[in-house]
């Protein structure tokens, strides 16, 4: 799944007002939205996962909607509502932290709570496949994870947020991810360097070990060429 991360920055003109300042100022660490979007097919058994790197903490909302290939049209329809997908999701320790069966077209949400590769997997319910005829679903999946996975409209309508307060909290929502990011990949970087460091020592050991069992075969060599000289009254 691709993903595109960018920084918008708004240039200050002289002679700025101040409210133009501001809302200047909360934009200027406004990041593109971070999105997963693709489709895939599938057949009646088969299950698709993806993995998906999420600090911890941190919402991740998934959207998506299926369709069946039309054979009289020759193309892809909204599939009927008897068909359902199934969504389980794991974290990096393998457990279970969702699992829900949904219909043709859906959204489920998730928190991490364990950073680190989080596993998505789909299928879709079997029983309905004759619906089709072994034929293949095509499944449209949008992820959007972190405060992009918030819809600022609704926000500012339930809170009744003017635009500049909205850009505000978004601002403050958008550090916090940073804060959240950098601290995954803090931890990314730690248990990197301990997997590195009980390499170091396995491989430390390992060449400890071979240079005793060298010292002892050569020992156990000039030994047993000792006693066989001293046999045949050599030496």
């Amino acid at each position: 799944m691709a993903a595109e991360e960018g920084v918008r920055v708004v240039g200050i003109r002289p002679g700025t007002g101040p409210g133009k300042l501001m809302r200047a100022l909360t934009l200027l660490l406004w990041f593109a939205t971070r999105g997963n979007a693709l489709y895939f097919h599938i057949g009646e058994t088969e299950k698709k996962c993806f993995i998906e790197e999420i600090p911890d903490e941190t919402m991740v909302i998934g959207n998506y909607r299926t369709q069946l290939y039309d054979k009289q049209r020759e193309e892809y329809q909204p599939a009927t509502p008897g068909l359902g997908m199934f969504v389980e999701v794991k974290d990096p320790e393998d457990k279970v932290i969702l699992a829900r069966q949904y219909g043709s077209e859906g959204r489920f949400t998730f928190t991490s709570h364990t950073p680190g590769e989080h596993q998505i997997c789909l299928h879709s319910n079997s029983t309905k496949f004759s619906l089709f005829a072994g034929g293949m679903l095509r499944v449209h999946l949008d992820i959007q994870v972190g405060e992009h996975a918030n819809d600022y409209a609704e926000i500012a309508a339930k809170d009744k947020l003017s635009e500049l307060q909205l850009r505000v909290r978004q601002l403050v929502e958008q550090v916090e991810q940073i804060q959240k990011e950098q601290n995954y990949q803090r931890w990314r970087e730690e248990r990197f360097r301990q997997t590195s460091e009980s390499t170091n020592q396995r491989v430390l050991w390992w060449s400890i070990l071979q240079t005793l069992i060298l010292v002892a075969i050569g020992v156990w060599q000039m030994r047993h060429l000792k006693s066989f000289f001293e046999a045949k009254k050599l030496v």
